[in-house]
């Protein structure tokens, strides 16, 4: 078993890791819309969701995945008002790769976090 860090704070004090590599799958943990790097988070909801896929993609590749490998995909939003707004975003970043879905509409920890994105990959 492989884990992977972001060096998030997060990680360190819930006691958890962004990614868990076991065998040929991949088990990425919720993924929020922060730049890691800075620990900057955007406004917009569209740039959040888009900041998720950045970290995921990261996180695939250090992991020896890629996008396409993923298979499960849960979306939790604040508002159901913003389905419409992340589409685009969700569509290009997935819309060939089609996998099993969920989209919940629920609070999240912290109140600027307006999406969050979870993921299992298999590599096949």
């Amino acid at each position: 078993m492989h884990r992977i860090s972001t060096g998030s704070p997060f990680e360190a004090v819930m006691g958890y890791s962004r990614a868990v590599v076991k065998g040929p799958w991949c088990f990425i943990s919720g993924v929020t819309g922060y730049d890691y790097a800075t620990m900057a988070m955007p406004e917009d909801v569209t740039e959040q969701t888009q900041n998720c896929f950045v970290t995921i993609s990261r996180v695939l590749d250090e992991a020896g995945f890629d996008l396409a490998d993923i298979v499960r995909v849960q979306y939790t939003l604040t508002d159901a008002a913003m389905v419409d707004t992340i589409a685009p975003v969700l569509g290009a970043n997935l819309g060939n790769v089609r996998p099993a879905a969920t989209m919940v509409v629920a609070g999240l920890i912290k109140p600027e976090m307006k999406v969050e994105i979870e993921v299992t990959a298999l590599k096949e």
